[in-house]
């Protein structure tokens, strides 16, 4: 067993020990992220920690996977409007520059942010927001997991691909 998840991120999924891990997803993990300076971030894990990029997955998971990207998207989206009213927009991207291992951010916007970062990139955010205590996931965030975890759940695909 890895004593710290976060040193196998995708592999502490696969065996039931991640905790950020909202809802197992046709082709990956959903988990929310273990920082939350915008409330609802998330991601979503490929369930193979050997994919590193899209391109690796044959053609049938890889809809799977962009289809899992989707569906997280809207789940946060739907969260974030119902619990915040400030709530813009959401971002998804697909880096790979950091983690090697295949990955899609979700993050959502809102229009309390500061002016100099609300229409640019999250990544251009100040280093101490994504270092600082008073960002990292915790308890405080349950009722927002539940929600986005609910989301999932009523936008799980039916028989015949089609979303409810």
């Amino acid at each position: 067993m890895v004593d710290d998840w976060r040193a196998d991120r995708i592999g502490s999924a696969l065996r039931g020990e991640n905790p950020t891990v909202l809802r197992r997803l046709d082709a990956g993990f959903a988990v929310i992220g273990d920082v939350q300076f915008l409330p609802g971030y998330s991601v979503l894990l490929a369930d193979d920690p050997g994919v590193e990029r899209l391109s690796d997955l044959p053609g049938e998971k890889r809809l799977a996977f962009l289809s899992d990207m989707d569906r997280l998207g809207e789940a946060v989206e739907r969260a974030s409007r119902r619990l915040d009213p400030a709530f813009r927009r959401v971002n998804l991207e697909i880096l790979g520059n950091t983690d090697g291992f295949l990955h899609a951010h979700v993050w959502p916007r809102f229009s309390w942010e500061p002016a100099d970062l609300v229409r640019m990139p999250v990544w251009l955010y100040p280093r101490d927001s994504w270092t600082d205590e008073q960002h990292a996931l915790g308890p405080r965030h349950d009722p927002l997991r539940t929600a986005i975890g609910e989301e999932l759940d009523r936008l799980r695909p039916m028989p015949g691909g089609r979303a409810r």
